[in-house]
């Protein structure tokens, strides 16, 4: 009886801050608009038909593929990272653990400001570059679908790196030996050893990096100069600047079938494997 009257506050603000404005996103995206931007709550699918348009869809494919190239790479980067980390000695684990998450004590959007001072055409690249007479003009980095792909990196990298370090140090190092000791080399222990008890934390890691990654905005906003509109800036442009709540709540709408489907699909390649993470 008494942890029932816990969760009674847990219950009271999931329903004001999460089932609500979930509830007030599905209904706007249903709404018609009226001339003057106004929401008519009139049943109508055409800020659905609307998503339909090329220009939709190529903000949609636009988005996947810039949040499958930045899980891809933080993977490929984390990984070994992860692994590094978790087969450390405590002392020296516990301090480039602390170095690691140090940037994230930090605000993400200091983060980037940074990396636009780095990127720009005085920044320190283009400098050293030119100092070393490699380029005689500074190279266009900023603005561009590379900067913003590099600013998901470098934000989401610790999202891949802290689930697959947690499951790599919880594996038993008797495992690793007794596979050594049955002759299996180095690589042969990691693929059919090390990676599949991972793979778990890798499910986690992919599931953590490519949500934000689909739905940032601020990102690529700073980095892309505008030039990059991802479903983030689309949603937020239609909220703030056009006005229209109605086609921004259905395209909110759409990303989020999208993330809980790979989130099921995600799930249950996570729980084929055994794992229990999420």
């Amino acid at each position: 009886m008494k942890k029932k009257w816990l969760s009674i506050p847990y219950g009271i603000w999931a329903i004001m801050f999460t089932i609500v404005p979930l509830l007030l996103i599905a209904i706007y995206s249903f709404c018609s608009r009226s001339a003057y931007g106004q929401i008519v709550y009139k049943f109508t699918l055409d800020n659905y038909v609307k998503f339909m348009e090329p220009i939709y869809i190529n903000v949609l494919i636009t988005s996947l593929m810039l949040a499958l190239k930045s899980t891809i790479i933080c993977f490929l980067l984390g990984y070994p990272m992860a692994y590094i980390l978790s087969r450390s000695d405590i002392k020296k684990r516990n301090l480039m653990m602390l170095l690691f998450v140090l940037p994230l004590w930090t605000n993400t959007l200091l983060r980037t400001y940074a990396w636009m001072g780095i990127l720009r055409e005085q920044g320190v690249i283009n400098q050293v570059l030119m100092f070393l007479n490699i380029i005689d003009t500074p190279l266009k980095l900023l603005y561009t679908d590379k900067a913003v792909l590099l600013g998901m990196v470098y934000n989401f990298l610790p999202f891949m790196v802290l689930p697959i370090y947690s499951v790599l140090s919880k594996i038993e190092y008797n495992l690793i030996e007794a596979s050594s000791d049955l002759g299996a080399t180095s690589f042969h222990t990691f693929r059919k050893v090390i990676l599949p008890l991972s793979l778990p934390g890798v499910v986690s890691g992919i599931t953590m990096v490519f949500m934000p990654c689909v739905s940032t905005f601020v990102i690529s906003d700073l980095l892309g100069g505008g030039q990059s509109i991802l479903l983030g800036n689309l949603i937020q442009n239609q909220f703030l600047v056009a006005r229209n709540w109605q086609f921004g709540s259905a395209i909110s709408m759409i990303m989020m079938v999208i993330i809980i489907v790979s989130m099921k699909i995600l799930g249950n390649k996570d729980r084929e494997e055994g794992g229990k993470l999420w």
